[in-house]
């Protein structure tokens, strides 16, 4: 009998401890999203050097080293921070002897050079053998304020979330309480690649044509932020 009157006791105190955890607080949740557009202000532009024979018995031979040089100088006259010039990849000889066993052999070096300024690229293009430029192409590009940005549609995001809240509970005589949760929604950034067939730049006969405009998108960010809010 004790036994059953103690077993009674524990669960009436386990319900009352139960209750005394349920949240009984009146609640809305609520989304808010802020969107911007901005102009991209950096490029990483990918060029490949290609050594070539200056005649036709493939004889004389501008060395990939010597495109190098040129393209290292280029970069630094035009202004352009040593850690924004990098090698992306080398096709090349292995060793000095392979070299020397395969004499036609054409090196390639590619190269990642992140600028603020297209001009700047036109006036290392200029300066670089353009018989040893394979290609250039833009890769992709950014935004150098795009952390302050997020930032600030972040926060925006949510006042509009909370202006949502406020509206909707002082239509029926209610009003808002401090926030209970606030989360972000999905928000990532992901700077769009310009692929190399849509943008390709000229190589050729550089000097007795303009280089080409080319007309950048908007990158566009997008934030959501979910928010629950309490009911006085």
């Amino acid at each position: 009998m004790k036994t059953i009157i103690a077993a009674a006791l524990v669960s009436i105190f386990s319900l009352t401890a139960y209750s005394q955890n349920i949240d009984t607080r009146k609640k809305i949740e609520v989304h808010g999203t802020a969107e911007a557009e901005v102009t991209p202000d950096i490029l990483y532009i990918g060029m490949s050097l290609k050594e070539y024979f200056k005649d036709s018995a493939n004889k004389k031979k501008v060395e990939i080293e010597e495109l190098e040089r040129q393209l290292q100088t280029a970069v630094l006259a035009a202004g352009i921070p040593q850690e924004n010039f990098t090698i992306n990849n080398i096709s090349s000889y292995t060793t000095w002897w392979e070299k020397k066993k395969s004499p036609e052999f054409l090196a390639r070096k590619q190269y990642r050079i992140k600028v603020t300024d297209l001009s700047k690229f036109n006036q290392i293009m200029s300066a670089v053998d353009p018989k040893g430029i394979e290609y250039s192409n833009i890769e992709s590009y950014d935004y150098s304020k795009i952390e302050t940005l997020k930032r600030d549609l972040k926060i925006k995001a949510l006042q509009a979330a909370k202006d949502k809240a406020t509206y909707l509970i002082t239509s029926i005589g209610g009003s808002l309480g401090s926030p209970l949760d606030i989360q972000e929604i999905n928000n990532e950034y992901y700077p769009q690649p310009i692929y190399r067939a849509n943008t390709m730049m000229k190589t050729e006969a550089m000097d007795s044509a303009p280089m080409p405009d080319i007309d950048f998108k908007k990158i566009k960010l997008t934030y959501q932020m979910r928010a629950v809010f309490e009911i006085k």
